[in-house]
């Protein structure tokens, strides 16, 4: 699956947080990601604001897969 994706980044806590918006108007969408240290690895946890096109489902299945190939990207860099 590809998408094109954009938003600007409201606040970022190094190692902590990431917040930030998806598009340009009255009507973006917020998301904030959270990341916890654990003993044995971080803990990822992103909450989103949703779109009315899709069902909830199919975006939680999207978010996921992004989450997946982050978790690839991120272990394949050690």
């Amino acid at each position: 699956m590809k998408f094109d994706f954009g938003g600007v980044y409201t606040k970022v806590v190094p190692n902590k947080m990431i917040e930030y918006t998806m598009g340009e108007s009255e009507s973006s969408r917020k998301a904030t990601i959270f990341f916890d240290q654990l003993t044995d690895g971080v803990r990822v946890t992103e909450l989103f604001d949703m779109e009315h096109e899709n069902s909830e489902e199919m975006q939680k299945g999207g978010w996921q897969s992004i989450m997946n190939n982050f978790k690839k990207y991120t272990e394949s860099q050690k």
